[in-house]
């Protein structure tokens, strides 16, 4: 037997496995490193954090992966030559991790790394008839491995597209297997650049799970700070947006995309939500000249009412009333005061984060990952049913540091 195929069986078969996950959002704030202890798999999986850091990306590498991110149009050298530096970079973020933590890379198992996503385009954004949907995150799972010495698992979404799905959200896994509950209806509501959330029913019964993407979280409200205010990276404690009135012309013209019209479940990006995006509904509405504050108050407002509407639009399809549910909150946007504050007013639910049941809310995501890395080499019995969106597979390509 390869010595790798060895050392990856004996990972299996351990009591409790020592595995970093790995995060990079859209919001490109930089790497989430979470190191977790798992044990068990599938609803009988335990994570215990051991220590959470998140590398702040420096303004160079965020200008690097700008000139690829979310383009229709780029330089394809950059897009191969950053799929490798991105891995490397990552590889060095971790050892200086470990070090900082005073942990010898020895004793970590596995890494599961999400990769810095460039493009997403599911085929309701593409809409061209022969080609299935698609993603596309750089960050070479073999750099990975071979710079860190440990066994590495990347690319998690292309099976989640091979099975049928939009290759996201992938939150449904690591949520259902951490936090369903029997005799809770649960709403883990994460808030990054994209919203999304994972519906889990107080029957604990997996083929009843249901997620999806609600459109923008974070994505508009950083983009349009940081273009108007470029050493600000986003609208801290929504300061910005609390000196605004919400435009509601404006408003209605952001939420009469046709995104919002297509069925549950469904996937988007910093695509679709742009500059451009805003701009053409300015334009629309002759609202070029709106203030800053204003602008950031309609684009909060925006994210608020379109995440509020789909939880809604998921809760009328259950056979319980919008109280009787709790919602988790996690991601950027449960730092954005007035963002919750407006999605409290829209939804009567109960709101506690993910931090209420021992998950950083910041940890969350990067956490999920070393669940899904978890489950492919030692778990893959949960079924999911036949459902669009959520395909029992395992996920994630395998690396091995020589």
């Amino acid at each position: 037997m390869n010595s790798n195929l060895e050392s990856l069986y004996k990972i299996a078969h351990k009591p409790t496995r020592t595995i970093i996950g790995l995060m990079s959002g859209t919001s490109l704030d930089g790497l989430d490193v979470a190191l977790c202890e798992i044990s068990g798999s599938g609803e009988e999986t335990e994570v215990k954090l051991i220590e959470f850091k998140t590398v702040e990306y420096s303004e160079d590498i965020k200008t690097e992966i700008r000139s690829v991110f979310a383009k229709q149009t780029i330089e394809f050298q950059k897009l191969v030559l950053l799929n490798q530096w991105i891995g490397v970079l990552h590889a060095d973020m971790i050892l200086k991790c470990l070090h900082q933590w005073g942990i010898s890379s020895e004793k970590v198992d596995l890494i599961a790394s999400h990769g810095q996503t460039v493009f997403h385009a599911p085929k309701i954004l593409h809409q061209q008839e022969k080609f299935p949907n698609a993603t596309l995150q750089i960050g070479d799972g073999d750099h990975i491995a071979v710079n860190t010495g440990i066994i590495t698992l990347s690319d998690f979404r292309q099976k989640h597209l091979a099975a049928g799905g939009e290759g996201a959200p992938l939150a449904v896994y690591g949520d259902y297997f951490l936090f369903s509950k029997k005799g809770e209806n649960r709403i883990m509501l994460n808030i990054g650049g994209i919203a999304n959330f994972t519906y889990l029913p107080e029957s604990s019964d997996a083929e009843e799970v249901f997620v999806t993407d609600t459109g923008t979280g974070n994505t508009l409200i950083d983009a349009f700070t940081k273009l108007v205010f470029p050493k600000k990276s986003y609208d801290k404690d929504a300061a910005i947006a609390k000196d605004g009135i919400v435009n509601q012309e404006l408003l209605t013209s952001l939420k009469s995309n046709s995104f919002f019209q297509k069925p549950f479940p469904k996937t988007t990006g910093p695509e679709l939500f742009s500059v451009d995006f805003v701009t053409n509904a300015q334009k629309n509405t002759s609202m070029l000249n709106i203030s800053i504050n204003d602008l950031l108050a309609t684009l909060t407002r925006f994210s608020a009412e379109t995440i509020a509407e789909a939880i809604n639009s998921t809760i009328n399809n259950t056979n319980y009333l919008v109280e009787n549910f709790t919602i988790y909150l996690s991601g950027g946007g449960t730092h954005n005061p007035l963002l919750v504050k407006w999605l409290k007013e829209l939804l009567p639910c109960h709101f506690l984060k993910t931090d209420d049941l021992g998950i950083s809310g910041d940890a969350k995501e990067a956490i999920l990952f070393a669940i899904l890395a978890n489950e492919t080499v030692c778990g893959g019995n949960s079924d999911f049913g036949t459902r669009k969106g959520i395909p029992s597979v395992s996920m994630g390509k395998i690396s091995f540091p020589n």
